[in-house]
């Protein structure tokens, strides 16, 4: 991983960590499925996970508007910046700040003993997803290769 500064969504996603079309009631079962999804990725127990976003989320809405939410969450049992994207197939109330439905979803979990580089990554993935024509590449994105190519992640075979 580069440093702090130079950091970019290829150090924090992975290919297999983007879903399209993902199905969701509302936002705590969304939380569930982001938690699951993670928890297989990085070999960890899911419920901590949810139990750390749901904390996080009792601070304020990571709804930033314009359809897109940050739920992030620092963890003891993470080594490194993980992050997973998804696509949701329909909009769901996500309490955003905007007050608008959210449908692109960036998870990122932080290690504790990080300091002041959670902010960094969390600060590039807000920049990355935040900036309009990525987010209208990832809404037209038709499958999970082309959502990690719209965040302009390397390709697979360059990973």
């Amino acid at each position: 991983m580069r440093s702090a500064d130079a950091m970019t969504v290829d150090d924090i996603l992975a290919p297999a960590d983007v879903v399209h079309g993902l199905r969701a009631s509302g936002k705590t079962t969304l939380l569930e499925d982001l938690a699951r999804r993670a928890a297989k990725s990085l070999d960890l127990d899911a419920d901590t996970i949810l139990a750390a976003l749901i904390r996080r989320e009792g601070l304020g809405s990571t709804g930033v508007g314009d359809g897109l939410a940050l739920p992030h969450a620092r963890l003891e049992t993470v080594r490194k910046p993980f992050g997973l994207l998804a696509r949701l197939r329909e909009p769901l109330d996500f309490d955003a700040v905007d007050e608008r439905p959210v449908d692109l979803v960036f998870l990122l979990l932080l290690p504790t003993a990080e300091g002041g580089n959670h902010l960094n990554a969390l600060a590039c993935v807000a920049r990355k997803l935040r900036d309009p024509d990525t987010a209208a590449a990832l809404r037209g994105a038709r499958d999970a290769a082309s959502l990690y190519a719209s965040v302009g992640a390397r390709s697979p075979s360059n990973v």
